[in-house]
């Protein structure tokens, strides 16, 4: 695969580009071994047929944002959640194993330049695109982290249809694009409002009257500190453009009806307790679904981030090698 193998090269700080029909490079002393030398000259034809291909590329924005370079094995394409960061799988991408390429995938509209996409088959499209320029043949992996769930769903389907082999497409704690709408929205407040009033009622029914009126004090006290702090600080331009990119995502998302899907497709949820409405909706449009849940302890949130990466990691290469992944399928 030239792309992984250049993306290799790059790690090692060797650049390297075409001049006319020559393939010329660059290289720290030392570094370009007698190996390597041998590799480049033996892909010289396919390595000068993709840096001429990727010219016409280069007045677009690219989406593909390297993690995990290395390694032979179909590489994994990780659409983000809602506000686009990439980086929300560094810690997977580091523990799914040197021989396993990652690649974030960066939706349009967070380079101050260009507008986010409004739409989520716009957006598997313009990924479907960018992925096949970067890597011709399959087979892919595609990754959804929450929101980018349902992006990373309709694009496994696009790239179907084009022809494309696709291994498989994980989700990671990726709610059914319903629950993004305001009905879904407004129960599930509901329930969150429920539980913070039930947790202050617990607190408050063990404490004496003096207690209680420091336990308000405080918590009033902390809420004008958390909204005086933000009002103070002046917008992240960074932060604005994060805003903007959840706002666009998730009107995409509660527009978009997921097609029927007939690979194969991996749940990952934190738990058996989470949004359970959400497997089921997945697998009313994907046969081949299998879910498997984490370690205990973790949320949505922070599935993916240390300490509960590695055992989401470990799931994830059980599942790709085909062995017993140690956690309970669907029903």
């Amino acid at each position: 695969m030239v792309p992984v193998f250049l993306a290799d090269l790059r790690s090692r700080d060797i650049e390297v580009w075409a001049e006319g029909d020559s393939l010329r490079c660059t290289a720290p002393v030392g570094v370009l071994t007698p190996e390597l030398r041998d590799q480049l000259r033996q892909r010289k034809h396919e390595i000068l047929e993709f840096l001429r291909s990727a010219e016409a590329l280069t007045q677009q924005q690219r989406a593909i944002v390297p993690l995990q370079p290395r390694g032979t094995r179909p590489p994994v394409f990780g659409v983000p959640g809602h506000n686009g960061d990439v980086f929300c799988y560094r810690s997977l991408a580091q523990h799914v194993g040197d021989d396993q390429p990652f690649f974030g995938l960066q939706p349009p509209g967070l380079d101050g330049r260009s507008e986010p996409l409004k739409r989520v088959e716009d957006l598997a499209a313009y990924f479907a695109d960018q992925i096949r320029a970067f890597q011709p043949s399959g087979p892919y992996v595609i990754a959804g982290f929450c929101a980018g769930g349902g992006v990373a769903f309709e694009l496994g389907w696009e790239l179907l249809q084009r022809g494309a082999v696709v291994a498989c497409v994980a989700l990671f704690g990726s709610p059914y694009p319903t629950w993004y709408r305001s009905a879904s929205q407004l129960r599930w407040r509901l329930r969150q409002q429920a539980e913070r009033f039930s947790g202050h009622a617990r607190a408050m029914a063990t404490r004496s009257l003096g207690e209680l009126r420091t336990y308000v004090a405080e918590k009033w006290r902390q809420r004008t500190a958390r909204r005086d702090a933000a009002q103070a600080v002046a917008p992240d331009p960074v932060l604005v453009l994060r805003a903007k990119m959840e706002r666009a995502a998730i009107a995409a998302l509660r527009r978009y009806t997921p097609h029927p899907f007939p690979g194969r497709l991996l749940l990952f949820t934190p738990s058996q307790q989470w949004l359970p409405s959400a497997a089921r909706l997945w697998r009313s449009v994907a046969e081949r679904a299998e879910q498997y849940f984490g370690p205990e302890g973790c949320e949505g949130d922070t599935m993916l981030l240390e300490p509960y990466a590695p055992g989401f990691a470990a799931l994830f290469r059980r599942c790709r090698d085909g062995r017993d992944a140690d956690a309970r399928p669907r029903d």
